[in-house]
């Protein structure tokens, strides 16, 4: 009975799957078709003439004069420097709210923190716009990166962690004669490596993949990030041009898989703490 009943969510977690990767095998497959295959109709996942042509336009710019190296790297540095800061700036002050009880107003802020997770983002997307094109941000990398910085989730989530580690431990590293500086540094962060890693996880293909906000907050093709640029040309003169389209998409996703692979476990000990806790 427990061997069947395995049996039957292992087959739907299958499926499930399967219906997930599909879009992707798709993309990856278009991506090495020339156009008249691409736009036959035909729902074949194996191109009957593969080609990397339209990989090697795409990326060297040949027929395609957009700047799809540079949307590339402007995506991944925008990506990695918003990654680095708000870990920082979260984990620190998620250590002032569950540490710091001398902190004034903790348990407010706290909640402030919690309520604003309920707040939609295009509620506050006009109004950043505006004080970004105030501040003659606009068309800018600091346009790009300050709005992702500093996350009320990665706050929260790393709450948690640290309200949670042993009071006793703090206490011994205090007795050594350990400050607030080194305890956050050199005893929390450091246990804290699995969350701060999916944490990172989440927060670079955040960033990395937003397309609405780059799409506005850009004006020339040089500052595009990869999304909003492949969105640009798939609404241009390349519309038809369905396996230029798919190899640039596939380029593009490439990084992201490529960070999650790499954090895969430190994500799934994460999952294991939080159960554990």
């Amino acid at each position: 009975m427990v061997k069947t009943r395995k049996l039957w969510l292992v087959l739907l977690a299958v499926i499930v799957a399967i219906f997930f990767l599909l879009p992707l095998v798709w993309m990856v497959s278009t991506s090495f078709k020339n156009d008249f295959e691409a736009l036959s109709g035909k729902m074949n996942f194996f191109p009957l003439k593969p080609t990397v042509d339209n990989f090697v336009q795409g990326i060297n710019g040949e027929l395609m004069n957009v700047p799809i190296i540079r949307w590339i790297m402007n995506s991944l540095s925008v990506g990695l420097i918003g990654t680095a800061v708000v870990l920082i700036i979260d984990s620190m002050a998620a250590y002032a709210l569950a540490r710091l009880n001398d902190l004034p107003l903790r348990r407010i802020m706290l909640s402030l923190f919690i309520a604003s997770l309920m707040i939609p983002g295009v509620l506050t997307f006009l109004p950043m716009y505006l004080e970004f094109n105030a501040l003659n941000l606009i068309n800018t990398y600091p346009a790009l990166i300050l709005p992702a910085t500093a996350g009320a989730f990665g706050v929260f989530l790393l709450y948690q962690f640290f309200a949670s580690f042993p009071k006793e431990i703090e206490e011994a590293a205090r007795i050594d004669g350990a400050n607030k500086w080194q305890i956050y540094a050199r005893i929390l962060l450091p246990s804290a490596v699995s969350i701060m890693v999916t944490l990172g996880i989440f927060t670079f293909m955040g960033i990395y993949n937003d397309f609405v906000w780059p799409l506005y907050a850009t004006t020339s093709p040089e500052m595009r990030t990869i999304t909003a640029g492949i969105a640009l040309m798939a609404t241009g003169s390349y519309t038809q041009s369905y396996g230029k389209l798919m190899a640039m998409t596939t380029v593009a996703t490439l990084p992201v898989v490529i960070v999650f692979i790499l954090g895969q476990r430190s994500f799934v000990k994460a999952i294991t703490q939080s159960a554990v806790k």
